[in-house]
């Protein structure tokens, strides 16, 4: 199969444990490969250089900003983009049938289907398969979501809904669960400060949410709508029962029990008591939340927000 003109774009921080398999799964497939890291200090570096002297590296504020620099800083020779992360493997049939749906001229962006494992076990249940994200794009025809957490890729025109399936099965998932809860400590922190800017009018927040648009786009209105409307701490209840008992997430066993109970009950709730201790702080201390976050987390809302 001839490589398709596409450019692949990695965000990495430390990914020696997976990114040699996200690169060897679409290096015979895509003609460029770019890769912008946030200054790791394992051998990612040397791990990229095998695959693409395009390794830039970058100060990292979130996942959005920094795709976002990527987009406007590279040398990107393609107008078609792969946006994948560092944990993702394709396939050949992917890009078989990626090639597939290249040749309509028409299309502007294709969504795929995530195929998460856990602990070696595929997450079919709970609502998180088929699980849709747009991850090929026409460069001129999309921009990335500029949001601290849950970025999207907004594209005009035409989209459509592939059936092909991106293996998403890192390291910390499948052998070490202390890194996994490491990795998303750092998450909830950055879906606090979401949140905290919807609900202070902090500044207008970019957003793909519209009840009637496609599927990403409606659980994306419910959840700033729906979920953000939810007293805290009854939000990570919620969320585990809709998704373990009402989608059945309990059909993928022990596996997916452990999987379920962690994005409920530790990282959905740690984000609602950080949120908590924040406007707690705020108001114990007569601080804006833009001066809490900037004291104790050292994250820069204002300016991160300044274009």
């Amino acid at each position: 199969m001839k490589k398709l003109p596409i450019t692949a774009i990695v965000l990495t921080y430390n990914e020696e444990r997976n990114l040699e398999k996200c690169l060897a799964s679409i290096n015979n497939y895509v003609n460029e490969i770019i890769i912008v890291d946030s200054i790791s200090n394992d051998k990612t570096e040397l791990i990229s250089r095998n695959y693409t002297n395009k390794f830039y590296q970058n100060k990292f504020i979130n996942q959005a900003k920094q795709f976002i620099w990527a987009i406007d800083n590279c040398d990107i020779h393609n107008e078609w983009i792969l946006r994948i992360d560092a944990d993702e493997r394709w396939t050949k049939e992917g890009f078989e049938e990626l090639s597939k749906i290249m040749e309509d001229d028409n299309v502007n962006g294709i969504y795929v289907k995530m195929k998460i494992f856990f602990m070696g076990r595929f997450i079919k249940h709970g609502a998180f398969y088929p699980n849709y994200f747009l991850r090929v794009y026409k460069k001129s025809k999309g921009t990335m979501e500029d949001r601290w957490m849950d970025e999207h890729i907004k594209v005009e025109g035409k989209v459509v809904h592939s059936t092909i399936d991106v293996i998403e099965s890192n390291y910390d998932r499948q052998e070490n669960i202390s890194l996994w809860t490491d990795k998303h400590n750092g998450y909830s922190t950055r879906e606090a400060v979401e949140f905290l800017i919807a609900k202070h009018n902090i500044h207008e927040i970019d957003t793909v949410a519209n009840f009637f648009g496609n599927k990403t786009e409606r659980k994306r209105w419910l959840k700033e709508n729906i979920y953000f409307k939810v007293p805290l701490f009854l939000r990570p209840i919620m969320y585990f029962i809709y998704r373990y008992f009402f989608k059945l997430g309990f059909l993928d066993g022990k596996e997916g029990f452990i999987f379920h109970t962690l994005h409920a009950f530790w990282y959905r709730f740690l984000v609602d008591t950080k949120v908590y201790q924040i406007e707690r702080l705020a108001k114990k201390n007569n601080q804006t939340i833009q001066e809490v976050v900037r004291d104790h987390y050292n994250m820069d809302i204002d300016g991160a927000n300044k274009k």
